[in-house]
């Protein structure tokens, strides 16, 4: 659209006609206010200067809120057209009566009031046909009572290692050793069993003690005479000058905890304490040891496979390895008045020991 063509809607929007003049004549006093608008359309700033009324607009009342002046800086001037337009005068009690602006410098309220255009008809919406759903799975069929975990009963047991022999035990080193009886077979005590008890201390000892069975306790913690009464034991041993951690190795006639039907302590029976023979006699004769002492009156009689007693040396084995009995940590733990007793045993065994 060009330059002209923009004015003039732009005036016939405002309501102001186009004003026609004489090409060679004098031109006519033109309107401020259509000057105005005029400069307002093509760009250009607008000069305040006072606008001439005629009697008929005098005689209008005042607006009651003045015009604010324009303080926009107006952007470049267009260039006007080489021949310009000529305009007819519009006399000036024909020209309509101004609006007053709003109060933004560039108020579109003018906008608002103009006819909104017939809205488009909009296509029909197409329906969307429904997704066909996946047929429902079927449901498994329930399991019959047939199909029940009554067969995982009826697997077979691993099989258990065949028993080591007494010959094989005898010609073992240490980790072999612990290794065997770590997995033995050798008698029923292995099927109740949590785990068999090796014995602990000093592999090359001057002293070796010896107790009955592990106990709950030390099947719990994996060690021969454990918590309280291991370490009355250690206390024991140093009240008669020996180094627990270097000069003693403990073990149990027994290696795995024998179990009443109810799940208590019980003493082992005699095929338990002979089924682990073989295991504490390796243990003496790789140890080396010079002086053995029992703790617990059961301890003293299955080593000597018989009557023991306290107050004298025993001997045991082709080795005549010298055996002297007295309590066990754990009586002494129920009875402390027996602990002058137990004293009286260690220097005997101190004693003959030299």
């Amino acid at each position: 659209m060009s330059q002209s063509a923009r004015n003039t809607a732009f005036l016939h929007e405002m309501g102001i006609g186009v004003q026609w003049k004489l090409r060679n004549g004098v031109e006519a006093q033109a309107d401020p206010f259509v000057a105005a608008v005029q400069a307002l359309a093509d760009g250009e700033p607008v000069m305040e200067a006072p606008v001439q009324q005629d009697a008929a607009v005098a005689a209008t009342p005042a607006m009651a809120a003045p015009a604010a002046p324009l303080s926009h800086a107006a952007p470049a001037p267009v260039e006007a057209p080489s021949s310009p337009v000529a305009q007819q005068p519009i006399p000036s009690s024909a020209a309509p009566r101004a609006p007053a602006p709003s109060q933004g410098d560039d108020s579109t309220a003018w906008f608002d009031d103009a006819p909104m255009p017939p809205p488009a008809p909009q296509p029909a919406a197409r329906p969307v046909p429904a997704a066909a759903r996946p047929a429902a799975a079927p449901a498994p069929a329930a399991a019959s009572e047939d199909e029940s975990t009554a067969w995982f009963d009826d697997a077979p047991a691993p099989e258990r290692p065949e028993p080591v022999s007494d010959e094989a035990i005898a010609a073992m080193d240490w980790p072999a050793l612990k290794q065997a009886v770590a997995t033995c077979t050798r008698c029923p005590l292995c099927a109740t069993r949590r785990t068999a008890v090796n014995g602990r201390g000093a592999e090359q000892a001057r002293w070796v003690a010896i107790g009955p069975a592990p106990s709950r306790q030390d099947e719990k913690d994996g060690q021969t005479m454990s918590a309280e009464s291991g370490q009355l034991l250690h206390n024991m041993m140093k009240a008669i000058e020996l180094q627990p951690e270097s000069d003693v190795y403990v073990t149990n006639l027994v290696k795995c905890r024998p179990t009443t039907p109810e799940g208590d302590d019980r003493t082992p029976g005699a095929d338990e304490v002979l089924a682990c023979r073989p295991f504490l006699e390796r243990e003496l004769a790789l140890t080396g040891a010079a002086m053995a002492m029992t703790f617990g009156q059961f301890a003293a009689k299955g080593l000597m496979m018989g009557p023991a007693a306290r107050g004298k040396v025993m001997h045991y084995g082709a080795q005549q390895l010298p055996v002297v009995a007295t309590y066990h940590p754990d009586d002494l733990l129920r009875k402390p008045e027996d602990k002058a007793k137990a004293w009286a045993d260690l220097c005997l065994a101190k004693a003959s020991h030299g």
